[in-house]
């Protein structure tokens, strides 16, 4: 894949990312999250995206970074579940960060998010501080928000983050009114996540129990026909190529999957008319939900 740049630094990530998560899972052992990491790697993925709260994930990223640390760009979230630390404090984001250079094994991350905290905890000041002397240290190349709406736009207005991720997909595509233009604006770099929705279309009925439900509810109320495509093609594409995006982050168990992402995103944007209908219907379905809440 060709690498874009990040923001305005001279990080560069692939278009599409590794979400991390899965491969935190129990069910998955130690050989098998390695195969995956390997086989992401090898296929031209450069970011790779855990977070403190996703299980087993940054020990097996540990594993595999002894080998192949500066090939990889490294992004995690942190802020909470630090032992005898009070979640959302200086201590948990700064313990958070010491927690995750030991367990990864690596003198310094890329990129460390605070993980969806409120604007309100944000106005406290000392997360984000932490954060900032953790990247005068250099323990942090970047710091970063990851968060969504009115919160993701308080992050913006305190001009002290270097990147934001947030929610991008043809469900939820608020952000990109004005949020992502204006991160783009800045020059700074953008992490689209959940770019396929956490792919509602495997549903034929309501599901639950996993964060999927708001996007089957709106996938059911939005009319957007096929075409030519399939709803994973159209999803990934939409997001991957979307101006301001500078990757999408996607989790996945299974190598062949990793392939198959790459392969649609061979094909480049979709065509522009398309992502306009796309748009236009989204917007028009958007207005009709805020009128009625």
């Amino acid at each position: 894949m060709e690498l874009r740049s990040f923001g305005n630094t001279d990080i560069q990530v692939s278009p599409l990312g590794f979400g991390a998560g899965h491969i935190g899972s129990d069910d998955l052992s130690d050989q098998e999250a390695s195969y995956i990491l390997h086989q992401a790697l090898d296929t031209g993925i450069r970011l790779f995206d855990t977070a403190r709260g996703y299980g087993l994930s940054e020990k097996r990223l540990g594993q595999f970074l002894k080998q192949r640390r500066h090939d990889v760009v490294l992004s995690t979230k942190v802020g909470y579940d630090v032992p005898r630390t009070e979640d959302w404090t200086f201590q948990a984001v700064a313990g958070g960060i010491d927690q995750a250079l030991l367990t990864m094994q690596t003198d310094f991350i890329d990129i460390v998010h605070l993980h969806s905290c409120s604007k309100e905890i944000l106005a406290q000041d000392d997360v984000i501080e932490a954060l900032e002397r953790a990247k005068q240290a250099g323990k942090v190349r970047l710091i970063a928000y990851s968060g969504d709406r009115e919160d993701l736009d308080y992050a913006i207005t305190t001009g002290r983050f270097d990147s934001f991720q947030t929610s991008v997909n043809l469900y939820d595509q608020r952000a990109l009114t004005d949020l992502i233009p204006l991160i783009h604006q800045q020059q700074k770099g953008i992490i689209a996540k959940r770019p396929i929705a956490n792919a509602p279309w495997r549903f034929a009925s309501r599901p639950a129990g996993q964060y999927v439900e708001p996007y089957w509810e709106r996938a059911q109320q939005l009319d957007f026909p096929l075409e030519e495509a399939s709803w994973l093609e159209t999803a990934l594409r939409f997001t991957v190529f979307e101006p301001g995006v500078t990757s999408a982050i996607i989790g996945t168990a299974n190598a062949e999957h990793l392939v198959q992402n790459i392969r649609l995103l061979e094909k480049g944007p979709l065509p522009a008319e398309r992502v306009a209908d796309l748009k236009r219907r989204f917007q028009e379905q958007d207005e009709n939900w805020l009128q009625q809440t």
